[in-house]
């Protein structure tokens, strides 16, 4: 009798699960705050293994929290727990962030004189589409963590700022200065001389 214990123990959990994300898919906060508090150490601690870098790290979490935010609907619990699901998600976003890092250190280090052995024009335009996103991506990095998560949810997932104060739970006029400030913060990085080719 103690064998049929653990598998209803099981099914119970996949359940509450399965009203957790429920409550998420609905907007509902308090609910993501749940998932974050039982998930984030382990989601962070792998984050942190993978990438070595702790802002990195903290970047990889907040996305990974977004993500969850964004793909409640998509949760299976036939394919495991809400825990395995956060690990998957931070786990996959650190492998990119990884990639997109060893990416942007090939171009950079690339000698300019390499470019001219292409015979076409648009490789050196997507060079230098993804030489701008990273400097965006850098300079996003030097803001404050508020300034820049405001920031990314309006440029990246087209959220409007009653959207946003929506998500965060922010009052409307934080998050509007939080996007002025740091529209300001990005101009001023952004707007200095390029480094000389």
């Amino acid at each position: 009798m103690g064998n049929f214990r653990p598998f209803g123990q099981r099914a119970a959990s996949v359940n509450a699960d399965r009203k957790l994300l429920d409550r998420v898919r609905q907007g509902d906060s308090a609910a993501l705050r749940a998932i974050y508090d039982r998930c984030s150490e382990r989601a962070f601690a792998i984050a942190l293994r993978v990438l070595g870098q702790r802002p990195d790290a903290e970047e990889v979490l907040q996305e990974t929290f977004l993500e969850i935010w964004k793909r409640a609907r998509e949760y299976d619990p036939a394919r495991g727990g809400i825990e395995g699901w956060v690990l998957t998600i931070a786990r996959s976003r650190s492998i990119d962030r990884l990639r997109a890092r060893g990416v942007a250190a090939q171009l950079s280090s690339a000698h300019p004189a390499d470019a001219v052995h292409t015979s076409s024009f648009p490789p050196l335009d997507a060079a230098e589409k993804s030489q701008n996103r990273e400097r965006v991506g850098t300079a996003l990095h030097l803001l404050p963590t508020e300034q820049r998560a405001v920031l990314e949810l309006a440029y990246f997932e087209g959220l409007s700022q009653r959207e946003i104060a929506a998500r965060t739970g922010d009052p409307l006029g934080t998050v509007k200065t939080r996007v002025r400030l740091g529209m300001e913060k990005l101009a001023t990085l952004l707007g200095g001389p390029e480094d000389a080719p």
